[in-house]
Order: C-alpha cells, then sequence, then structure tokens
C-alpha cells in the first residue's frame, strides 16, 4: 500500500482546488491548497430532512421492523401512515437499505415492509403455520365470496376450519394455551386483532388484509396444495416445507 503525504499549496487562487500526483516508486505525494484543507465536511446524508421528517422517517422505520406494518386505521397512526403515503419515495430507499420491499395499500390505509431475503422472514413451527393457513383461508373466502371488507371469525369457528380443512385426520387442533400464544404473535406482527373473551371459543378475530402479503397465495388451488403438504406432515408422510419450499420448523424469533 502507498504511503500518501499531503503538502498545502500556497495559491492565491482559494476556490480552484490544484491536484498533482508525483509517484517515486511506492510513495505518492497529493499536493492541495489550503482551501481544501480548510474545508468543511460534508453534510450528513439525511441533512436534507428536516426535524420533523427525521423523527417520522424514525418511527416509520422502527414500526416496520418491529411489526411489519403501519396500520393507518388505528388509533395513533394515521399522522405516521399519511407522512409515510407522501413519501414513499424516501421509504422505499430506506427500506431497501435495510432489506424490505415497502408497499402502500391506500384502500386499507396501510404500510407494509417484506423482507426481500429469506434470512429476515419469520420461521414457525408447524402448528403456527396451520394457524395462519386457516386465518388466510377464511379471509380469502370472505373477501373473494362474500364480498367481506371487514374479515372476523371466532376461535370457535377457527377451530372447526382446523378440524375440518387442515387436520381432517387429527382429534384435536393446538392446545387452548398454544393456540392463543400463535394469535398473540399473529396480532404483535399486525396480522389479526384478537379479542379475548371469559370464554375463549367466542373470542373475536379480526383477520387483517397485511396477512395476504405474509402468506401470498394469489389461487386458493396454491392455499390447497399448501394444506394438503402440512396435513401430510402431520401424518407423516411429506417433508416440512410450505408452497414455496421453504422449511417451516422452527419458532420465530423473540
Amino acid at each position: 500500500m502507498a504511503r500518501v503525504f499531503e503538502f498545502p499549496l500556497m495559491s492565491g487562487w482559494a476556490e480552484i482546488i490544484l491536484w498533482a500526483f508525483i509517484r517515486v516508486r511506492h510513495v505518492s505525494f497529493r499536493i492541495v491548497s489550503l482551501s481544501e484543507l480548510n474545508s468543511p465536511p460534508p453534510p450528513p446524508l439525511l441533512s436534507r430532512l428536516t426535524e420533523l421528517d427525521r423523527t417520522r422517517m424514525g418511527e416509520a422505520l422502527q414500526t416496520l421492523l418491529s411489526h411489519g406494518s403501519v396500520l393507518g386505521l388505528e388509533p395513533g397512526f394515521a399522522d405516521l401512515y399519511s407522512w409515510c403515503r407522501q413519501n414513499m419515495d424516501w421509504l422505499r430507499e430506506i427500506g431497501a437499505l435495510a432489506g424490505v420491499s415497502v408497499f402502500n395499500d391506500h384502500e386499507s390505509r396501510l404500510i407494509q415492509a417484506v423482507p426481500m431475503k429469506a434470512a429476515m422472514t419469520l420461521r414457525l413451527k408447524q402448528d403456527a403455520t396451520v394457524v395462519l393457513l386457516a386465518l388466510w383461508y377464511e379471509y380469502d373466502t370472505q373477501v373473494r365470496d362474500q364480498g367481506a371488507t371487514r374479515v372476523v371469525c371466532t376461535i370457535g369457528q377457527l377451530n372447526q376450519l382446523l378440524r375440518e380443512k387442515l387436520l381432517p385426520d387429527l382429534k384435536e387442533p393446538p392446545s387452548r394455551g398454544r393456540l392463543v400464544e400463535i394469535l398473540r404473535m399473529a396480532d404483535r406482527f399486525n396480522l389479526v386483532r384478537v379479542e379475548f373473551r371469559d370464554r375463549l371459543e367466542d373470542s373475536r378475530i379480526e383477520v387483517l388484509p397485511t396477512l395476504k402479503r405474509v402468506v401470498p397465495f394469489k389461487e386458493l388451488e396454491e392455499w390447497s396444495r399448501a394444506a394438503a403438504m402440512h396435513r401430510g406432515i402431520e401424518t407423516g408422510t411429506s417433508g416440512g416445507a410450505n408452497a414455496s419450499g421453504k422449511a417451516l420448523d422452527e419458532e420465530e424469533p423473540a
């Protein structure tokens, strides 16, 4: 590696930077003007953002990375959603540096971040995957067949769906405690909203539109193939993968 020496050049041309390179063997000399030595450092990368924009950008990134989405219809998030929508170019650029693609679904008033690399995706245990598949099926059925704009079901209906569509060969769905744990995880990542009742089966689950990008099936046939794989896993006839071939045998990070 060449050694570099800098020498100030005494010149009356204060605004002109003179570069000269003299190479002798492995030593490089760089002659610079005094104006360069006294020039201020470059401005911070985000200096063009106002203080309010910097604050909003931080809030948006922290929310997207910790919860997966900004839900503009939820209390306290309307202003942040509006800022995100007005500054989508900034948000997409910064999101790309963090390894996520950022989408805006204005009809549902949401901004969602989707990982671009498998290393950043959730890796779920089998029972959690099956529950999310069941919730996707309920969402798709109500929206596609019934024209619903808000998809709600009870835990009792979810258990029935699990038994009939996904786990017909099993006597029981996930245990009550485990099901609560899975639903709380899905709530934390803005995939559902759950209102627990004294009688667990009466608890209400609202399936949010964010689920359709986390479980990105375009047609019911894709869901059916994935469901068949998981039925095979439960009965010991197939390997642990979903429709995209990604293993789903690990728990999501804490």
